[in-house]
C-alpha cells in the first residue's frame, strides 16, 4: 500500500510503498478515506512531542475515516462495508491515517456519522475526544452552567462551544478580533480577549462571580488567566494544555478546581480504549441530531501534498480543519523497501521523540 513515512524528526515526509497491514485479534482493517491534520501531527513530525512517543520510522496521522475491509478475531462490532471513524493511531506502535489501509484496534472505531462525509467525519476525532473528556468526564457540563471556552473557534474550541451547548450550557468564547463572527455563529456569546480584560468580562457575563466551567485550548497565559475567571467555591478549569509554570493562588483564592486532560493516554496504554470508542459514538449521535458539525478548510489535498497541509497546520493560516484525502489515485512515483513495521514493532532506526509539544 502507500503511505506517507517519516523517518527522522524534523525530515520530510515520503511517499512510499510498505506492507499493507492485516488484522489481528481485535482489529479491524480499514480502508482509509480521509484523514484529519492536527496541530500535534506537525509536532510529531518535527520531533517536539515527548508526550506522543512515536518510533520511525513512522506512518502518522491521528485521525481517521474510512470503509471496514476485514475483521479480525473476536471482533462482533462492525462487518467489512461499514464507515467507520475514530482516533485511531499515529502515537505509539500504532500506525497513522496516511496511508491506504490501516490495522485499528476495534475499541477506538465507531460508526460514521450518517449527517457527516468522510472527509466531516474524519476532522472529528482527536478534538471531539479531547472536548468531551474535559466538559463531560472532568467538568460535568449540565444545564444551567456559565462554560467559557478559551479559543472558541479554534480546532478544539469550535467543537467544545457545540457540545457544551448540546449538554444544555450557556456558552461564552474568547478569540481574536476576526474569529468572533464564526463564535457567534456557533451559537456562543464572543469576547475578545485582545481588548477586554478578564475582569471585565466576567463582570459583565456572570456579576462578577466567575463562570461555572471554563475550558482552556489555548495554555500558557491563558489557563492563567483561566483561575481568574472562575466560579467562587463551585466552579472548575480544565485544560488541554496545562503544562508549564503556573500559579495556583488565584484558583486557591477562589476555592475552585482544576483538572487536565491527556487525550492520547488510551492509544499510548491500551487502557480505556473502550471508552474512546464511546465517545465517538457520542459524536455520531450529536451530528445526526444536527448538534454538531466540524469547519473544515476548503482547499484539498492527497497524500502527493500532505507536506503542504502539514505547512498550513504549522503557519497557523487554516480557516478550520485541515483534511487529507487518502482514497484517491495518486499518480506520482513512490520510495520502496521502507522498513516500517505497521502492527506496532519498532522499525529500522527507531527512536523516540524528544522536546515538548502541545497538542
Amino acid at each position: 500500500m502507500r503511505a506517507i513515512v517519516l523517518r527522522e524528526f524534523g525530515g520530510p515526509l515520503t511517499l512510499s510503498e510498505i506492507e499493507t497491514p492485516t488484522a489481528g485479534p481485535g482489529q479491524v482493517l480499514v480502508r482509509v478515506g480521509a484523514s484529519g491534520v492536527n496541530p500535534l501531527d506537525t509536532k510529531i513530525r518535527a520531533g517536539r512531542a515527548a508526550h506522543a512517543r512515536t518510533r520511525l520510522p513512522a506512518v502518522l496521522g491521528l485521525d481517521l475515516a474510512g470503509v471496514v475491509e476485514r475483521v479480525g478475531e473476536g471482533v462482533t462490532g462492525f462487518a467489512p462495508g461499514d464507515e467507520v471513524f475514530g482516533l485511531t493511531g499515529g502515537v505509539g506502535d500504532l500506525q497513522g491515517s496516511l496511508a491506504e489501509f490501516a490495522a485499528v484496534d476495534a475499541r477506538l472505531l465507531a460508526r460514521k456519522p450518517a449527517s457527516l462525509g468522510t472527509r466531516e467525519a474524519a476532522a472529528l476525532p482527536l478534538v471531539f475526544v479531547t472536548a468531551w473528556e474535559a466538559l463531560v468526564d472532568r467538568a460535568a457540563v449540565r444545564e444551567g452552567h456559565k462554560v467559557l471556552v478559551h479559543g472558541g473557534a479554534g480546532g478544539i474550541g469550535h467543537v467544545a462551544v457545540q457540545l457544551a451547548r448540546a449538554r444544555g450550557g450557556e456558552v461564552f468564547a474568547t478569540g481574536s478580533t476576526r474569529s468572533l463572527a464564526t463564535i457567534r455563529r456557533l451559537g456562543a456569546t464572543p469576547i475578545d480577549h485582545s481588548t477586554t480584560p478578564v475582569e471585565d468580562y466576567v463582570g459583565e457575563h456572570t456579576g462578577g462571580e466567575g463562570f461555572d466551567v471554563v475550558f482552556d485550548t489555548v495554555g500558557g497565559e491563558t489557563l492563567d488567566a483561566s483561575f481568574a475567571a472562575v466560579r467562587t467555591y463551585t466552579g472548575h478549569v480544565v485544560s488541554a494544555l496545562g503544562w508549564g509554570a503556573h500559579s495556583l493562588a488565584p484558583l486557591s483564592f477562589r476555592g475552585a478546581t482544576y483538572s487536565g486532560v491527556f487525550t492520547l493516554l488510551p492509544m499510548l496504554t491500551g487502557r480505556g480504549r473502550d471508552h474512546h470508542g464511546e465517545i465517538m459514538r457520542e459524536a455520531a449521535a450529536l451530528a445526526d441530531a444536527g448538534a454538531l458539525a466540524p469547519l473544515l478548510d476548503p482547499r484539498r489535498f492527497t497524500l502527493a501534498t500532505v507536506a503542504e497541509a502539514h505547512g498550513l497546520v504549522e503557519a497557523g493560516a487554516a480557516t478550520g480543519k485541515i483534511v487529507v484525502d487518502v482514497d484517491v489515485d495518486v499518480d506520482v512515483d513512490v520510495d520502496v523497501d521502507v522498513d516500517v513495521d505497521v502492527d506496532g514493532g519498532r522499525g529500522a532506526g527507531g527512536q523516540r521523540a524528544g522536546g515538548a509539544a502541545a497538542s
